[in-house]
């Protein structure tokens, strides 16, 4: 399933900017960046629950934002995207 990660953290002080680079560096190892805040990840459902977790461990919900959404077809979900972007289809065989 696609699981859209969007977070907005609290980056005013240095434990906040720390926060920001441990919530980024999550999402890193399990999706690709679309937007500065913004991650697209291709995941079963277990592996979106231990991303979830793994997640609020790092965030302050007192002050930072979390959202994650759960897009359980891509069939039905329309992406339009603009501008210069270079994506990964998760779906072809990886070449390195």
């Amino acid at each position: 399933m696609l699981v859209i990660v969007c977070y907005d953290v609290n980056t005013e002080t240095a434990a906040g900017r720390r926060r920001l680079r441990r919530v980024a560096r999550v999402c890193e190892s399990t999706g690709q960046r679309v937007q500065k805040s913004v991650f697209e990840c291709q995941v079963t459902l277990a592996q979106m629950e231990d991303l979830e977790r793994r997640l609020l461990a790092e965030v302050d919900l007192g002050l930072d934002c979390l959202r994650l959404y759960r897009m359980a077809s891509t069939r039905g979900c329309e992406v339009r995207q603009h501008g210069k972007f270079r994506s990964t289809d998760f779906e072809d065989p990886l070449v390195i």
